[in-house]
C-alpha cells in the first residue's frame, strides 16, 4: 500500500505530461556520453593478492656473487617494514623452460601482514613507494608487480610488468639503443612508473681460441685441450654418491677465485707427450716449466705438483719409459681473453627482439598508451626493417575489446529475438527493448562515480544488467496487456461500449499500479543480493565490485525506467492502433499465467 500511495500518482502526472516525461529520460540518457568519452580502459581491475612480488633488474655485467649480495641487502631491508610479514628471494632462473630469466633479474616475493596489522593511514600504494625509496642501489631498476598476475603477463606475454614495448630488428646493437631511446621518451608521460628498457649487450664471456698450430708443433689434440679445459671449469663428473633413494654426483673442477682469475686460467697446465729419451717433442719447455713452477700459486694441488716432478724426474733420466709426460701452460696454446656480448639473446616471430618493462600508476592503461603512442610516434625514428609492438596487459586488453565488439550485438540480437518469440510483435519487442539503453544511465553514473574504468569485469556487469531489465520490462508489458485486454474482452462481450483513449489511459495505470508488488520484488531480490558485494573487502572483492556496480546503478534505473517510462510508450502505442482501428487481444496475455 506505501508503494502503490507513493506510485500512482507518478503514474498519473507521467500520463498526463509523456512528452516531458521522455525528454527528462532523454537527457539523462544524453549525459552519459561525456560521461563513457571520459572513462578510462583497462583489461581487468588490479587484483590485491595480499602480497608483493618486488623484480629489481641489475646490469648484465653483474657476477653472480655480486647479485646474490644485493638480495641478501634488500630482503634484509625489506623485513624491516612493519607490514612486511615474511620475504623469499631467489636469483635467475628455475628449472624449467617456462622461466627464462637471467641472472640479473631477482625475484623476491613479499608476504604483506592482514591489513588490520597495518600502520594507520597507509595503503599498499603508499607501501610500494616506501619501499622503493629505500630500495633505490647503483645499477639496479627497481620493479613493483603482484605474483599471480606476474606468472600470467610472462606465460601469455613473455613480459613481467603490466606493459611492454617490443622493438623488433635484425641488430642486437640498434635494438638495445632503440629500447633506452623508447623507454627515455615513455619516461615523460604522465603514470608511467618502474621503466626499464632491456639490455641485449653488457655480458661478459670468457673466450678460449685454440691455436692449432701451436697444439700440432707440440703433438696435442684439439680435443684433449678441449677435455683439459672442460674439467678445470666446468667440471667432470667423478662418480655418484648414493644415500638412500638421494643420489649426489661427485664433480671435479677449480674452485672459484681461481676460475674467475684469467692469469691462474693462462697457467693451467696441459700435458704434453714426450719422446723415449725423455725429452718433449718440441723444443720450448722453459716456459713450460715455469709456468708448472707457478702451480702452487695458480690453484694446482700438491698431488698436481708431486706429479709433475715426477715428470721432470724422468725427463731427466734417460731410463724413463716412451710413455712419459710434460706439462705446457694453456697461454701457449691459446688465447684466453674476457670479451663483451649478449647476456641473452630473445627471439620471437624468427626476429631479435628487445623489450622495454613498464608499469601504469595513478592513471588507465587505455588513455596512458593512447599517449604514449602519439609520443613515440614522433619522437622514435626506427630504421627500416625495425617494428615496435605494445605487449603486456594491453595485448590481453585489444583481444576482449575485439571480442566483446562482436558479442554485444550478437546478446542484443539474441534478447531482440527471445522478446519477438513472446510478444509475437516487433513494436512490442522494442518497447521492451528499450529498457537496455537506460539501465545504462545508472550503470554508467555509479561506476563514474565510484572512480572504476571500462574493463572486462565491468562489460560482464552490464551484460548481466541487460538480462535483468529485460525482465523486468517484459512483467510490466505482461501486466499492462492484462489490464487493456479485460476492457477489450468486455468490449467483446457487449458489456461496455467501443474503447477510447481514456479507457487505455485507465487499464495503462492499473496494470501499472496494481500489480507493482511483483515488479519491485523481481528487481528487489536482484538488488539484495548484489549491494553486500560492494561492502566486501576481502581478496577478489577488487574485481568483483566492479563487476557489480553497472548492474546495482543499472536495476534502479531501468526500474525507474519501467516504472515510468515504458507505460507512457505503451499508452503511444495502444492509441496509435485504435487510431488505426488494429487494437486487438494481445497475443501474449496467458504468458505469464
Amino acid at each position: 500500500r506505501f508503494l502503490n500511495w507513493i506510485y500512482a500518482p507518478v503514474i498519473h502526472w507521467v500520463l498526463k505530461h509523456r512528452a516531458i516525461t521522455i525528454a527528462i529520460n532523454v537527457i539523462a540518457l544524453l549525459i552519459t556520453i561525456p560521461m563513457i568519452i571520459n572513462m578510462g580502459s583497462e583489461f581487468m581491475p588490479p587484483l590485491d593478492e595480499g602480497s608483493l612480488l618486488f623484480m629489481p633488474v641489475t646490469l648484465p655485467s653483474a657476477s653472480i656473487t655480486e647479485v646474490n649480495r644485493i638480495l641478501q641487502v634488500q630482503d634484509a631491508i625489506i623485513k624491516s617494514v612493519p607490514e612486511v610479514e615474511q620475504v623469499l628471494g631467489k636469483v635467475g632462473k628455475a628449472e624449467t623452460s617456462t622461466d627464462p630469466a637471467p641472472i640479473s633479474m631477482i625475484e623476491s616475493i613479499i608476504l604483506l601482514k592482514p591489513k588490520s596489522q597495518w600502520r594507520k593511514g597507509i595503503t599498499k600504494n603508499d607501501l610500494i613507494a616506501e619501499l622503493d625509496a629505500k630500495l633505490q642501489f647503483p645499477g639496479v631498476r627497481n620493479g613493483w608487480t603482484q605474483p599471480i598476475i606476474n606468472r600470467i603477463n610472462m606465460l601469455s606475454t613473455g613480459v613481467r610488468t603490466d606493459l611492454g614495448i617490443k622493438i623488433f630488428g635484425k641488430d642486437l646493437d640498434t635494438l638495445e639503443r632503440l629500447a633506452i631511446q623508447a623507454e627515455q621518451i615513455v619516461r615523460k608521460v604522465p603514470g608511467a612508473a618502474d621503466l626499464y628498457a632491456e639490455r641485449t649487450q653488457g655480458g661478459y664471456f670468457l673466450d678460449i681460441k685454440i691455436d692449432r698450430e701451436a697444439v700440432a708443433r707440440y703433438g696435442i689434440n684439439v680435443g684433449d685441450v678441449q677435455d683439459i679445459i672442460e674439467t678445470a671449469i666446468g667440471g667432470q663428473n667423478l662418480g655418484v654418491v648414493i644415500e638412500g633413494r638421494q643420489r649426489f654426483p661427485i664433480r671435479v673442477r677449480y674452485e672459484r677465485e681461481y676460475r674467475d682469475n684469467i692469469e691462474a686460467l693462462k697457467n693451467l697446465l696441459v700435458p704434453v707427450n714426450t719422446t723415449s729419451s725423455g725429452q718433449m717433442k718440441s723444443s720450448p719447455m722453459q716456459t713450460a716449466s715455469s709456468g708448472m713452477n707457478d702451480g702452487q700459486s695458480n690453484g694446482m694441488s700438491k698431488t698436481n705438483q708431486s706429479e709433475i716432478s715426477n715428470q721432470q724426474s724422468e725427463i731427466g733420466n734417460p731410463k724413463s719409459a716412451i710413455s712419459s709426460r710434460g706439462y705446457i701452460p694453456l697461454a701457449q696454446l691459446a688465447t684466453i681473453e674476457i670479451v663483451p656480448g649478449p647476456p641473452m639473446i630473445s627471439s620471437e616471430n624468427a626476429q631479435l627482439r628487445s623489450i622495454v618493462f613498464l608499469n601504469v600508476r595513478g592513471r588507465d592503461m587505455g588513455s596512458f598508451v593512447g599517449e604514449a603512442k602519439e609520443v613515440l610516434e614522433k619522437e622514435l625514428k626506427l630504421p627500416a626493417g625495425y617494428t615496435l609492438q605494445w605487449s603486456g596487459q594491453w595485448e590481453n586488453q585489444i583481444r576482449a575489446k575485439a571480442r566483446l565488439q562482436m558479442m554485444m550485438p550478437i546478446v542484443f540480437l539474441l534478447i531482440f529475438v527471445m522478446l519477438y518469440f513472446t510478444t509475437k510483435d516487433y513494436l512490442e519487442a522494442f518497447v521492451v527493448m528499450l529498457s537496455v539503453p537506460f539501465a545504462l544511465i545508472g550503470g554508467v553514473y555509479l561506476i563514474y562515480f565510484l572512480g572504476y574504468n571500462f574493463s572486462v569485469a565491468v562489460w560482464v556487469g552490464f551484460i548481466a544488467l541487460y538480462g535483468l531489465a529485460v525482465e523486468t520490462g517484459l512483467i510490466m508489458v505482461v501486466y499492462l496487456h492484462e489490464a487493456l485486454d479485460r476492457k477489450l474482452m468486455a468490449h467483446q462481450q457487449g458489456k461496455r461500449d467501443a474503447i477510447t483513449m481514456q479507457d487505455i489511459t485507465d487499464a495503462t495505470i492499473e496494470g501499472a499500479v496494481m500489480r507493482l508488488r511483483p515488479k519491485v520484488m523481481t528487481v528487489g531480490t536482484s538488488l539484495i543480493g548484489l549491494i553486500p558485494i560492494m561492502w566486501s573487502t576481502g581478496v577478489g572483492a577488487d574485481v568483483m565490485q566492479p563487476l557489480a556496480a553497472p548492474m546495482i546503478g543499472g536495476l534502479i534505473t531501468s526500474t525507474i525506467h519501467v516504472l515510468v517510462v515504458t507505460p507512457v510508450l505503451f499508452s503511444f502505442m495502444k492509441e496509435h492502433n485504435l487510431k488505426k482501428g488494429n487494437l486487438e487481444l494481445s497475443k501474449m496475455a496467458g504468458w505469464m499465467k
